[in-house]
């Protein structure tokens, strides 16, 4: 049975074989020619790319709208008051690998994950009405994101679709309307527009007058939207960009949320356009093009000499194209490389979103790409997948740079076994007996109330290898203390190694060995620190000391997830099978060249009563077995992929031979990462007749 993961596989390597002309430029897009957004397919994002579909809101028809749904939701709707990192992401013109909005099939897909470095992420592309995937907005909002789709008007088609935007004042606010409707509906937080054409000064008071309608019409629908104006077209209607804040554009400043310079800069213009702002500085976002092509500092490697100028004049940054290091295949690999570009950004700029902040917290380390999928120590599919809605909370690993001569190496694994998800974070290098290592995982804000917490997470170490966690308090009087979560073992060698650095030290509550799951261990600690805040959370790598025997100098150890909870046991908070709608649509029946029978069809769920909210995640799987079998149907299933919203489509399916139903399991996934039992999930099952 061909699962749909390896099927969007096959369909990534077509792809990745066409996309590209020789030489490695993009080739020019073509549209396929069967193409049609009403009919069932596997969902896909998509830009609108005439007024004509825009007007008729023709989007809101097709079959692949409610699959383009982002479900997490921001947890704060405010901009920080201080310098701001706002990031356009123009990958390779859009649309790639993350146009697949129930995941693909390339392990090596962009990304990004250093999301504790961004307030703003803008989607780019040089379509009319560009729409972001689903998975760059769940990913964003998890991590405090806000995130921007693209409206832009240039080249000679330009002027005639600014023409008939500008052409009056109710086509302003028609289309100001569209725009909103939009971005409320798909879930995003709001627009970056772009006219990058000249105009006649005539038309400029209503180009000033659609800014104000789709800002104010924005924040109306959305509080807390935003809407960027991009350096271009000036006050005159000259295409003259004027890489700062000043008299040419600062009309379109006063009427919306903020300006996106342009990158040609010069080292003093970031101040001047600080001064034309006045308190609205951090509004102003100063471009850089991470591609170096005339921006200052040069971009790429040296993209840190801009933002320190930045800094310094303090007012906001945005950067164009962080995908410069994919693109370029900078060496040694991607995930190297992106590491150590964005290490450039926090040493310049510092960390903007922290978390914790809330319970439940739950990170699998998962960058949404990889080349297996795992559950709870077990293995579900061996497939190269990316999907980056599948992003848990990213960590806040240290650059490789800054621990050049550490004896541990820290990194986010994909070839190494998973406890959740596709990756987790190893631990390799040598430890002297009775030595420690500590690095950083997390940097928070989270007030403990007057009932413990609970940490819960996955281990799968070697022998004499131990890994705990060292937790970071602060009070409201600014008193410090610092809990070392300790390994299993014996508690008076660990006491008596860790009792002078930390101000506790506590032993696990229970340990549970998963034998049969390579190897795992789940370790669970309670911890009760009312009224402190947690700001901190550090992994320790150690050895206890032994009297006798040489112990070996090797260490390895993998961190598989963490869960932080307020300590009740959340497996048992899932609504029951039958508390849940399950239905399907669209089915049909095809045979291939070989004579096989292939099912497509839309499965759909929905929670008749409670707050759905609650279960951020579904995996979906398909029951292999006979319908009279008695076997355990958790050890007969196979992985099909994973929803963020309440419907997956099932693309060319091959059915055994023989099936007379046909049954597709819909797990519920908590936010704390718990998942509900196979055996007790809601399903649907398919009369398939005698196949």
């Amino acid at each position: 049975m061909e699962s749909i993961l390896s099927l969007f596989s096959r369909m990534m390597e077509i792809a990745a074989a066409g996309n590209f002309e020789e030489g490695g430029a993009p080739a020019p897009e073509v549209d396929p020619p069967t193409f049609d957004p009403t009919v069932p397919a596997i969902p896909v994002s998509y830009p609108i790319k005439t007024l004509e579909e825009l007007e008729s809101r023709v989007y809101f028809d097709s079959f692949h709208f409610p699959f383009n749904q982002a479900t997490v939701k921001l947890p704060s709707s405010s901009l920080a008051r201080r310098p701001r990192i706002l990031v356009c992401h123009d990958m390779a013109g859009g649309y790639m690998d993350d146009r697949f909005v129930q995941g693909g099939g390339n392990a090596d897909a962009y990304a990004i994950w250093h999301w504790s470095l961004i307030d703003v992420f803008v989607y780019f592309s040089h379509s009319l009405v560009t729409l972001p995937p689903p998975c760059w907005v769940n990913a964003a909002h998890r991590h405090g994101v806000k995130v921007l789709g693209t409206f832009i008007v240039e080249h000679s088609v330009g002027n005639a679709i600014a023409s008939k935007v500008l052409s009056s004042k109710d086509s302003v606010r028609m289309y100001a309307a569209r725009l909103t409707e939009l971005a409320v509906s798909l879930g995003f937080d709001g627009w970056l527009l772009n006219v990058e054409v000249s105009l006649d000064p005539k038309q400029i008071p209503n180009l000033k007058e659609f800014v104000s309608c789709l800002t104010q019409s924005m924040h109306s629908s959305l509080p807390g939207s935003l809407v960027i104006w991009y350096d271009s077209v000036t006050v005159d209607g000259y295409l003259l960009w004027q890489d700062q804040l000043n008299d040419k554009n600062q009309a379109f400043f006063d009427l919306c949320d903020g300006i996106f310079t342009n990158y040609s800069w010069e080292e003093d213009f970031a101040k001047l356009s600080a001064d034309a702002a006045g308190n609205r500085k951090y509004d102003v976002y100063m471009g850089i093009d991470v591609f170096g092509r005339g921006t200052y500092g040069g971009g790429q490697w040296t993209t840190n000499v801009a933002l320190d100028v930045i800094k310094e004049a303090d007012v906001s940054a945005a950067i164009f194209a962080p995908g410069w290091v994919s693109e370029t295949k900078q060496p040694p690999d991607f995930q190297t490389a992106q590491n150590r570009w964005w290490g450039l950004v926090e040493k310049s700029c510092g960390i903007m979103q922290h978390y914790p902040k809330m319970l439940p917290f739950y990170s699998n380390f998962d960058q949404g790409r990889g080349y297996h999928i795992a559950s709870n120590g077990k293995q579900i599919s061996g497939i190269p997948w990316n999907n980056i809605s599948s992003q848990t909370f990213q960590p806040f690993l240290e650059s490789s740079e800054d621990k050049a001569n550490s004896p541990i190496r820290v990194f986010v694994d994909f070839s190494e076994a998973s406890f959740n998800g596709g990756g987790n974070i190893t631990f390799t290098g040598t430890l002297n007996d009775g030595t420690s290592f500590s690095t950083r995982l997390f940097l928070g804000h989270l007030l403990v109330g007057s009932s413990p917490i609970k940490f819960t997470y996955s281990v799968r170490a070697s022998v004499d290898c131990q890994l705990g966690l060292v937790l970071e308090f602060s009070s409201s009087s600014q008193e410090k203390k610092s809990v070392f979560l300790a390994a299993p073992g014996n508690t008076l060698l660990t006491m008596n190694q860790f009792s002078n650095p930390y101000t506790s030290v506590v032993m696990p509550s229970r340990v549970t060995k998963l034998e049969k799951q390579d190897g795992w261990s789940i370790q669970e600690t309670n911890v009760n620190m009312t009224g402190y805040i947690l700001k901190e959370i550090r992994a320790i790598c150690y050895k206890t000391r032994h009297s006798t025997e040489a112990a070996s100098l090797q260490y390895h150890a993998v961190l598989g997830d963490l869960r932080i909870s307020n300590g009740e046991d959340n497996d048992s908070n899932f609504p029951s099978a039958d508390s849940w709608l399950v239905d399907a649509s669209f089915i049909s029946w095809t045979s291939n060249s070989e004579g096989s029978k292939l099912l497509s069809l839309k499965i759909s769920w929905q929670l008749k009563v409670g707050n759905a909210d609650l279960f951020p995640k579904y995996n979906i799987y398909i029951y292999k077995g006979a319908a009279s079998s008695s076997d355990d149907q958790s050890e007969a299933v196979e992985y099909l992929g994973a929803a963020f919203v309440n419907a997956f489509y099932v693309s060319e399916l091959r059915i055994p031979s023989g099936s007379s139903t046909v049954k597709f399991i819909v797990q519920v996934c908590g936010l704390d990462g718990a998942q509900q039992k196979i055996l007790d999930s809601p399903f649907f099952l398919l009369q398939a007749g005698n196949l």
